[in-house]
C-alpha cells in the first residue's frame, strides 16, 4: 500500500482576529483567517500579484494560546493538515468548506510595544598607551648535559 501525505504550512497574515468557541464537551476551538500572497512577473515582463485566503481551525491548548496572542495583521507561520467538511445548509443548499487543522503555530512579528531583546553596548573607548620597556633578562648558558637531554627528547619518534 501507498503511503500519503497530508501536510500544510503556510506563512501569511491574519485577515481577521481570532473567534473562540467551546463544543458542548467543552473542547476549545479557534478559527481565523490567514492570507498568503504570490508575486511572479509574467514574459512580457509585467509584475502580477495574487492572494490566497485560508480558513484556519485550532483545537484545545493550541486554541486557547491563538486566541489570546493572534489579532488581525499578525504574521505568523501555522502547520497543519486539510480537512473538507459538508453540511447543508438553511436554504437547504449543500456546502462545503475546507479549512487548515493546525498543530502547530508561530508568531513571526513582534507586537507593538514589545521589547525585541537586544541589549544596545556602546562601544568601549580604547586608549593609546605608551609601551613598557621590558627589563632585559640575562641568558643563562645550558650546560653539554642539559643541551644533550633536549636532543635525546626530540629524537623519539612517538
Amino acid at each position: 500500500m501507498a503511503r500519503s501525505l497530508n501536510k500544510v504550512q503556510l506563512i501569511g497574515n491574519l485577515t481577521r482576529d481570532p473567534e473562540m468557541k467551546y463544543t458542548p464537551a467543552g473542547a476549545a476551538v479557534c478559527t481565523f483567517g490567514v492570507a498568503t500572497n504570490r508575486n511572479w512577473t509574467t514574459e512580457s515582463g509585467e509584475k502580477k500579484e495574487d492572494a490566497e485566503f485560508h480558513n484556519i481551525v485550532a483545537w484545545n491548548k493550541l486554541a486557547e494560546i491563538c486566541a489570546q496572542l493572534l489579532k488581525k495583521g499578525r504574521k505568523v507561520y501555522v502547520e497543519g493538515r486539510l480537512s473538507t467538511r459538508s453540511w447543508q445548509g438553511q436554504d437547504g443548499t449543500q456546502r462545503t468548506r475546507t479549512e487548515v487543522v493546525i498543530s502547530d503555530m508561530i508568531i513571526l512579528d513582534k507586537r507593538e510595544g514589545e521589547v525585541t531583546g537586544e541589549i544596545d553596548i556602546p562601544e568601549p573607548i580604547v586608549e593609546t598607551q605608551e609601551p613598557v620597556e621590558q627589563p632585559k633578562s640575562k641568558s643563562k648558558s645550558k650546560t653539554k648535559e642539559e643541551k644533550a637531554e633536549e636532543s635525546a627528547d626530540e629524537d623519539i619518534p612517538f
